[in-house]
């Protein structure tokens, strides 16, 4: 047959034809593109589609998407239903005819947008012609289209046509249309024959989807393995929400080998892809470190990519990492913003870090009445914590007139438990604050948050054990308290452990380690602490005298203001001056 079609192929069209189709298929698309030439002069509509196949793929003849178009639009007019077919894909993609413009020597026309119109009467002669395919795009434009032409009823019907032809876009449509209401277990089988069907031909999406079925157990059996490998087949189509989550499930071990490189390497290409879980991922691996130290500065990268993509918790990351200037210049108020923005998008945590940093005068008014109102609002539907942030509001005029009263209502009802309002609230008690005086029930509630642990509260009760507030005086639990909030990093605590062993107190007196605490509050810039061990070194007092070291000490304090510290300034003979060198 293949000799006799290549002697008539120049007599006939249909040979001709024939004869281009067979060296295609060899791959001989250079000499089969002059066969389909003459077969298409003879008005054959299969061969001007092909001719249009070729300019588009430039297969045998330079590409050129304008002459491609063109080829394809006689195709399709004669009632060749695939031309038709890709005119109306081409359309969708902003390549059809009204958008193909004349083209370049080299077919390098940029994209316009999606044209439905004609992509509609172009998918619907193919639809009705028979082609799934075209039934596809027929459910797609109906179903996803504007809404000049959105008619689900429709979309639906061509969806389910084009699935029941076996179009894998068609099965993955009508698994989606299934979806909408698969409460049936028999619509829920449905569902699943035809993603897996779609998946198993190899569509990127259904491969995704199908594997997110089998991570959550949803329309299929909960199986991380099956998950993970339908992500991985997804990923390498360059599908990117399943390399993300392929290489979630690699950096985790989730049905699949450990591989923390290669986990790290796809969460990555899905991350410069656009994917913010991705990217918000990578940041935590960098910020958390692991065989090598942290690197904040290459998380906050990261953060950054994944908060332009409205990532909560990336925002919340990043605002940390401006708060104590790790890898970041230290900005309080680009934390507030980044707070904020998680704040909105529905992380509850940022809510109160936002309120932390209105309390310490950073954010703006807006700031202060939005977080008001989020923890007014859980406040009032039993949030206990909301209280607590509620309350302090009040008590601080965060957002709202200052109201004691008020604050004092809502801290106590947190109290029951909040730690932090226990505090908060044997606090008001004790200073009478919009509630009766109560020093013994004040001391009571801030007993509580110390024992369970509060530094605030150790160091408040530490104070009034020595003072005698609210109950009998007890030094020694109260140095016991001081020590273990300064052992914790509490600086006033260090200033106080220093001045209870210093001497004057029902402890024993211990001047070397008063001095070593001195010192630990000293470096931290606490103005007595930097007094005091101005003094001991001054005088000797625990037996280490150095007046140069004391000067220096002595006068931070009073940089600070301290006036004793001036004071002992002023009674301490000049410094000495040093001798200028003799000249040689």
């Amino acid at each position: 047959m293949s000799v006799l079609d290549s002697l008539i192929a120049p007599f006939s069209a249909t040979a001709a034809l024939r004869r281009a189709v067979k060296l295609t298929d060899q791959g001989d698309r250079r000499s089969a593109f002059p066969l389909l030439v003459r077969a298409a002069r003879k008005g054959i509509a299969e061969a001007e589609y092909r001719i249009g196949r070729c300019y588009l793929e430039g297969a045998g003849v330079p590409p050129s998407r304008s002459e491609g178009v063109r080829w394809l639009e006689k195709a399709g007019d004669r009632g060749f239903v695939e031309a038709q077919a890709l005119l109306a894909t081409l359309c969708l993609n902003g390549m059809g005819p009204e958008q193909a413009g004349n083209g370049t020597l080299f077919g390098g026309q940029a994209k316009a947008g999606p044209d439905y119109e004609n992509a509609l009467r172009w998918a619907r002669r193919a639809a009705e012609g028979g082609s799934s395919d075209a039934q596809a795009v027929m459910g797609f434009i109906l179903g996803s289209g504007p809404e000049t032409v959105r008619d689900q009823t429709e979309s639906d019907r061509w969806y389910k046509l084009s699935a029941e032809a076996g179009c894998p876009q068609g099965q993955l449509g009508y698994a989606l249309v299934l979806a909408r209401d698969a409460r049936e277990p028999e619509v829920q089988d449905q569902l699943v024959v035809h993603l897996r069907a779609a998946a198993e031909k190899g569509l990127a999406t259904a491969m995704f989807l199908y594997g997110m079925m089998h991570d959550r157990g949803i329309g299929a059996p909960k199986d991380p393995a099956a998950a993970a490998k339908w992500f991985q087949q997804a990923a390498e189509k360059g599908h990117v929400s399943a390399q993300a989550k392929y290489g979630f499930a690699l950096l985790r071990g989730i049905g699949i080998p450990e591989n923390t490189t290669e986990g790290e390497s796809w969460l990555r290409r899905a991350a410069l892809a656009g994917d913010p879980e991705a990217a918000a991922l990578v940041g935590d691996i960098y910020a958390k470190g692991g065989t090598l130290p942290p690197n904040y500065g290459e998380a906050a990268m990261w953060f950054r990519r994944a908060v332009d993509g409205r990532h909560k918790g990336a925002a919340r990351a990043l605002a940390m990492l401006h708060l104590t200037g790790s890898g970041v210049p230290r900005d309080q108020d680009e934390a507030a913003r980044l707070f904020r923005m998680a704040a909105q998008a529905g992380d509850t945590s940022s809510h109160a870090d936002l309120g932390n940093l209105l309390l310490k005068g950073h954010g703006d008014q807006q700031d202060s009445i939005l977080t008001r109102e989020w923890f007014e609002q859980a406040a009032k539907s039993g949030d206990l914590i909301a209280a607590f942030n509620f309350g302090v509001c009040l008590a601080e005029g965060v957002g709202i007139e200052r109201d004691d009263r008020k604050a004092a209502e809502w801290l106590r009802r947190a109290a029951d438990g909040v730690i932090n309002a226990q505090y908060w609230y044997g606090r008001m008690l004790v200073e009478g604050r919009g509630i009766d005086k109560n020093a013994e029930e004040g001391r009571s509630w801030v007993s509580r948050a110390a024992e369970a642990g509060m530094i605030e509260a150790q160091v408040m009760l530490a104070d009034m054990m020595l003072n005698g507030t609210g109950g009998p005086k007890d030094h020694p639990a109260g140095l016991a308290l001081f020590l273990k909030a300064a052992e914790a990093g509490h600086v006033g605590a260090m200033f106080a452990s220093g001045a209870m062993l210093g001497g004057g107190h029902d402890v024993p007196m211990d001047r070397a380690a008063a001095q070593t605490w001195y010192r630990a509050g000293a470096e931290r810039g606490h103005p007595y602490a930097q007094m005091m061990l101005g003094r001991f070194l001054l005088r000797g007092v625990a037996g280490e005298q150095n007046p140069v070291e004391a000067r220096v000490w002595l006068e931070r304090a009073a940089a600070q203001g301290l006036q004793d510290a001036k004071t002992e300034l002023a009674s301490m003979p000049p410094a000495p001056v040093e001798a200028a060198p003799e000249a040689v």
